[in-house]
């Protein structure tokens, strides 16, 4: 798959997970935390503080998430979650590219219940 499908591809997906109700945010960032796919809902209007914050936590995100020396020993890494006062960030790190799922939420989010949502929508994925 070129790059410009694949990305194609993810954004359709991230559009799919827009869709819920508690979702403000579902992006797919690169290993330099870069955003490549995806976005805010268009009903959100996020301040431009928002827009600071989640790009640092995006540089976080994929920093953790796509680090592996622990995998042998303890299994790779789900999903990573941070619940706040005002919202809810999870990242999950796609386990053969270098790209991770980004996705901020309303803060009574059932993280579970997200993370079954994604794994639905991305089952197609390798």
């Amino acid at each position: 798959m070129s790059e410009s499908v694949e990305l194609q591809f993810y954004e359709s997906k991230c559009k799919k997970l827009l869709q819920e109700t508690e979702v403000r945010f579902a992006g797919i960032i690169d290993e330099n935390g870069s955003l490549v796919a995806g976005g805010f809902k268009e009903t959100i209007e996020p301040l431009e503080d928002d827009k600071n914050k989640l790009h640092a936590f995006m540089e976080f995100a994929s920093r953790v998430s796509l680090r592996r020396e622990f995998d042998k020993t303890l299994g790779p890494i789900n999903y990573l979650a941070a619940r706040r006062d005002k919202l809810v960030l999870i990242s999950f790190p796609f386990p053969v590219s270098k790209f991770v799922l980004l996705i901020s939420a309303e803060p009574n989010t059932d993280i579970e219940n997200i993370a079954k949502k994604v794994v639905s929508v991305f089952r197609d994925v390798s």
